[in-house]
């Protein structure tokens, strides 16, 4: 009879708006709720390159064994490869190390888990706003959140003077959340100038930072998105990556993420893998196959690669196009107010996953 005691649980504040768009009869509706691509169709694609990969691994898979608690090796170089570059010094030096994780949000639950169970329960800062699940998340794994400023209503813009104030006054040892681009909710990002500024007052305080990277190829493109990640990497001798393939490779329902950590030399990241395989195979055991090894099996085929490099871009110009004729109101009549919901929705912000 316990159970019966407990009381429903909100809905999530998300999906809750999305069963409500579903149950609405009017034709004329748009979603701006969940942040999931579609099409001129209002269909969310398989992405050519993706379709091919799979039908390649069905004709060559031969196993449904369980992969390796940190994930298949191929994919876990080939995403090192994307964030930092291929040829980039973290690679050949093993200062960066990588575990496969059950989407974006599985990476963030995963760190969060690794940082409470070896540097203890510290604060974890979080831009005012974010993704309302960012607090969830990390509050579920036992570290207390706080906000510093992020986002100026007035001018849209970031208010910079006042983040930098903040991050400069959080107590070394604490852990700062930044969006590695296309922010969540705000679609603001830092200038690459402002990410090196905002490194360095990073590591002079001693703090860890933790990128938040779902959108890598959406902004402006693979590599300039990762213009923020490179000025971390050159200031912060530590840094952890919860990444997701989710959106740029349009794999929503097939969990595929990762956690990528940077320590100062490769005998700190041989110690923290351990201790992310331990909080991994406490929670999940292992992750999904499927998802992966198609990632991987783009990323490292010299025909596929190219040919999803461009569906990314095909994605990220029909997102920015419809932002653009959004943003002009007396040709569309659509309100400014709208405009900026769709940025943050439907361009620039995270799925529930």
């Amino acid at each position: 009879m316990l159970l019966e005691s407990i009381a429903a649980a909100p809905p999530d504040p998300i999906l809750g708006l999305t069963e409500a768009f579903k149950k609405d009869p009017n034709p004329k509706k748009v979603n701006l709720g969940v942040g999931v691509y579609k099409d001129a169709h209002g269909q969310t694609p398989v992405l050519a390159s993706v379709k091919t990969a799979e039908q390649r691994l069905l004709q060559s898979e031969n196993t449904k064994n369980y992969l390796p608690i940190d994930g298949q090796p191929e994919f876990d170089h080939a995403t090192q490869q994307l964030l930092f570059g291929a040829g980039h010094p973290l690679l050949s030096s093993g200062r960066a190390v990588t575990a496969q994780a059950p989407g974006g949000t599985g990476a963030l639950r995963v760190a969060a888990d690794f940082l409470v169970s070896t540097i203890g329960a510290r604060t974890v800062w979080l831009g005012d706003p974010t993704w309302p699940n960012h607090p969830q998340v990390f509050n579920a794994a036992g570290l207390k959140t706080a906000t510093y400023p992020y986002f100026d209503k007035q001018t849209n813009g970031v208010k910079y003077e006042a983040m930098l104030a903040a991050l400069a006054q959080i107590p070394a040892g604490d852990i700062v959340v930044l969006h590695g681009c296309c922010h969540n909710p705000t679609g603001v990002d830092l200038s690459p100038a402002q990410w090196a500024e905002v490194g360095e007052v990073l590591a002079k305080g001693n703090l860890l930072p933790l990128v938040d990277f779902a959108y890598q190829g959406f902004a402006v493109g693979l590599r300039e998105d990762a213009v923020g990640l490179e000025e971390l990497t050159r200031r912060c001798p530590d840094l952890l990556v919860a990444s997701s393939y989710s959106k740029n490779f349009g794999l929503y329902n097939e969990r595929v993420g990762a956690l990528t950590v940077v320590t100062a030399t490769s005998a700190h990241t041989d110690v923290a893998i351990s201790h992310i395989k331990r909080v991994a195979r406490a929670n999940y055991s292992n992750p999904p196959a499927h998802g992966a090894i198609v990632v991987s099996a783009v990323l490292n085929d010299p025909v596929l690669r190219p040919q999803w490099e461009a569906e990314v871009a095909d994605m990220r110009d029909r997102i920015n196009g419809m932002r653009s004729l959004l943003l002009n109101p007396c040709t569309n009549r659509v309100s400014i107010a709208t405009s900026r919901l769709l940025r943050s929705s439907a361009a620039c912000s995270h799925s529930p996953v």
